[in-house]
């Protein structure tokens, strides 16, 4: 659904105002919807108050603990990690986590979608030895429910190698990040967003290990899915830039710095000046 579309069906359910549960949830779901297209996006900051807004409606329907909230609270702490805002996005996972093992059980694969989501903020923050246990545990719940060739697991696997992978567990991380490539390419194909996440942080393993010919590859082929699938203004984009340039830095300084100053430009668009990267 586009922006546009989504922004027409907040409005007509804001006019009806919810009065009943049933009204109260079309409203939110709305919302969530809409702070899901601004963050596909990159515009982390936009999506923010849509699903704040979303949360509040919510919990005055059914109440703070109500399984409704969930899906809001995680995507709110999604917003916040890319946002750097590290320490607002912990509680709400948490949160999350809370309601959704009490009201799904704790073999769901929507609480593997949190612990996934926890190993995730960890790594962020730079705490990649705390992350290894939620990452971990997203793979064994998911795996056990949905099988080891499912989509979920690959993005699963590629989560807990990228904390295995800032801890120098090169050889593991490496063969988790090309199990999940093979599950993607075969489920997706091969110019699927997915893919060029694997083969970002596959590059990245490839060049630790000394190997700067396919490492550059790879990137380069993530790069070009990423811009055909996100556009050129996009903060993943940006990120993959960096990646590139780092690996270019020593051998070919005057593009590698031409890489850096784009992807400097869109950070500072997208995420804000104050922003970590």
């Amino acid at each position: 659904m586009t922006e546009r579309n989504c922004r027409h069906d907040v409005a007509t359910l804001r006019r009806v105002a919810p009065r009943t549960r049933a009204v109260a949830r079309r409203l939110a779901r709305a919302l969530v919807q809409l702070g899901d297209v601004l963050q596909q996006q990159g515009r982390y900051r936009d999506a923010e108050p849509e699903l704040l807004e979303a949360i509040a409606v919510l919990e005055r329907a059914f109440g703070p603990d109500h399984i409704e909230v969930a899906t809001p609270l995680n995507n709110l702490a999604v917003c916040y990690k890319y946002l750097a805002r590290y320490l607002d996005a912990g509680p709400l996972y948490q949160r999350a986590l809370t309601i959704t093992e009490r009201s799904l059980g704790p073999q769901h694969p929507d609480v593997a979608t949190i612990y996934h989501n926890l190993g995730g903020l960890e790594h962020a923050a730079g705490n990649w030895t705390r992350g290894e246990p939620f990452a971990r545990k997203s793979v064994r719940i998911r795996m056990r429910a949905l099988g080891p060739h499912h989509p979920d697991v690959a993005a699963d696997m590629t989560a807990l190698a990228a904390l295995l992978d800032q801890q120098k567990r090169y050889a593991e991380a490496e063969r988790l990040y090309r199990r999940a490539l093979a599950i993607v390419e075969r489920t997706h194909g091969a110019d699927h967003h997915d893919v060029a996440v694997n083969l970002n942080n596959l590059a990245a393993v490839r060049h630790a290990r000394g190997d700067s010919n396919e490492a550059e590859q790879m990137y380069r082929r993530a790069l070009h899915i990423e811009t055909t699938c996100l556009g050129d203004a996009h903060p993943k984009i940006g990120f993959s830039l960096n990646n590139l340039a780092v690996l270019l830095k020593s051998d070919r300084p005057a593009e590698s710095a031409s890489l850096f100053r784009r992807a400097l430009a869109i950070f500072r668009k997208t995420l804000g000046p104050r922003h970590p990267n």
